[in-house]
């Protein structure tokens, strides 16, 4: 029974048509017109093992390393910048309230660099990414992939 069919019998609503069974989904081609069929796939237990055999490789490891050795400290530097806003905005009313120019005090001017800084988190971590890890990243894949064939 279907959940809108379900709410009809149970609500009960006047007029309303019951829907319709779904349809049966169409078959799927064993391959595309003018491709080869493509060969049978390992089974589960020998896809796992291959993923589990890349999870144990000096390749795996060293780019999970890479990614640990950039995002552990640039998460705990961004959270101590993140509380020492929300500590001076608290404990230091006097020091947050101060004018630097006109109405623009430095709390605001704190807030406008949280913002800053997480722009710069972002890029930090792009840049990051493409230059010590994602080719050692699309060169594992490339190799698990070749596993499976």
């Amino acid at each position: 029974m279907t959940t809108s069919s379900h709410r009809l019998r149970t609500f009960g609503t006047a007029g309303a048509v019951p829907a319709a069974p779904a349809a049966a989904p169409a078959a799927v081609p064993a391959a595309r017109p003018g491709e080869a069929e493509v060969p049978h796939e390992p089974a589960g237990d020998v896809r796992s093992d291959v993923y589990l055999q890349v999870q144990a490789s000096p390749e795996f490891q060293e780019i999970r390393r890479r990614y640990r050795d950039f995002v552990f400290p640039m998460s705990a530097l961004f959270l101590a910048w993140y509380l020492a806003y929300v500590l001076a905005s608290t404990m230091a009313r006097g020091l947050m309230g101060h004018r630097i120019v006109g109405e623009f005090n430095v709390a605001f001017a704190f807030g406008l660099a949280q913002f800053a800084s997480t722009f710069a988190v972002t890029w930090l971590y792009a840049r990051h990414a493409s230059r010590k890890r994602d080719r050692a990243a699309l060169d594992l894949r490339w190799d698990t992939q070749e596993r499976f064939r």
